[in-house]
């Protein structure tokens, strides 16, 4: 049986605790205090978290911003009046290995697409490793598209893809 998730935005400070234990056990860069509050503290509405109703345990997080982004000679799908965009990103993304393909690291995605389009965004960009195939999946069926592969992005020497989604 799935379990049953409910998702909330950041709240306090105790929400970091629970996000930065799943990103820092997902992701292979290393984050520090710092960088989470730059992100909660700015946006709290794009940051969101998944929690099981039965053991109140967060599961699942995305941290994610929006800010102006200075238009380039090449972005001709947007009104060529504007000469700025808003531009969401997703920082982080991390869902326990336990509680993956459920659904709920698509759900954080689309809630946040959701908030970031209502705030007002054009485009969202990330970044994803290139050899991560279930993640380079999940944006592409959400319509995300490989813009740029970026060699040796990670500190491990990985190369990433950055995807980008026009909203």
């Amino acid at each position: 049986m799935a379990p049953k998730i409910v998702f909330r935005t950041y709240q306090t400070e105790s929400d970091l605790e629970p996000a930065m234990k799943l990103i820092d056990q997902d992701l292979s860069e290393p984050y520090s205090i710092y960088t989470y509050r730059f992100f909660v503290q700015q946006w709290p509405e794009l940051c969101i978290l998944a929690y099981d109703e039965d053991t109140q345990e967060c599961i699942g997080v995305i941290i994610c911003k929006l800010h102006p982004h200075r238009r380039g000679c090449m972005d001709t799908h947007f009104d060529s009046d504007k000469m700025q965009l808003n531009r969401g990103y997703i920082g982080m993304i991390a869902v326990d290995k336990s509680y993956r393909k459920h659904g709920i690291g698509r759900s954080l995605v689309v809630q946040a697409l959701e908030t970031m389009k209502k705030m007002g965004a054009d485009e969202v960009i990330l970044e994803a490793e290139a050899n991560n195939q279930g993640a380079l999946a999940l944006y592409e069926r959400l319509g995300f598209i490989r813009e740029k592969r970026l060699f040796r992005y990670y500190l491990s020497g990985t190369d990433a893809y950055r995807l980008k989604l026009w909203l």
